[in-house]
């Protein structure tokens, strides 16, 4: 099934099976897709706002220029999914397999992204503000001019991360793991600040 140029509102789709389904310029708005099977489907300019996802499989599955918003995708399947260029705002991924998932630009502010494997990504330039990455695995991600402001990253993992030129304000770094980690010259005064230091300039 392929859905193309259509309006859907508070459509239940639970347990469908779309895999391989091509969605194009749609907009959902509280849809349900709980268990659904979205295996391999590709979505472009599609928006699905405040949408139930909940333990969807989403499997290698490609979205482009596509918007998540206010969506919650607890407990989906994410394995090897792509999205470029796409806009997460508010979603939520509590228990989501995101394993080797391709984030490429985008927006993914206010997310909640709190324990998820995200080690060796590339997420240069993504915007991560306010996004709740406690606990995240970020070990050797390319983080380069991401935008993390006011990010939760509480005992997250950034052992080798490149964070030159990420915005880190409103940041507390004091409990983060950043050993090997590359910075720049700001982000070492505010990695400072953040154990306490005063940085005289």
């Amino acid at each position: 099934m392929n859905f193309q140029e259509t309006e859907y509102i508070d459509e239940d789709f639970s347990g469908g099976d779309y895999a391989h389904a091509e969605i194009v310029n749609c907009r959902f708005v509280n849809c349900s897709f709980r268990f659904a099977n979205f295996g391999e489907a590709v979505s472009r300019g599609c928006v699905f706002e405040g949408c139930d996802l909940s333990n969807a499989k989403l499997n290698s599955s490609r979205h482009s220029n596509s918007a998540f918003l206010n969506c919650q995708l607890g407990n989906a399947n994410l394995f090897g999914a792509t999205f470029e260029g796409c806009k997460l705002v508010g979603s939520s991924f509590a228990g989501a397999d995101m394993t080797a998932t391709k984030i490429q630009g985008g927006d993914w502010s206010f997310t909640s992204l709190r324990a998820q494997e995200l080690a060796s990504l590339d997420l240069h330039g993504v915007w991560f503000v306010e996004a709740d990455l406690a606990e995240c695995d970020l070990a050797g991600s390319d983080l380069r001019d991401a935008d993390l402001s006011r990010a939760v990253l509480w005992n997250a993992d950034l052992t080798k991360a490149d964070l030159r030129g990420a915005r880190l304000d409103g940041v507390d770094l004091s409990m983060v793991k950043l050993k090997d980690a590359r910075i720049d010259i700001a982000q070492a005064i505010i990695i400072a600040e953040s154990h306490g230091a005063r940085v005289d300039t």
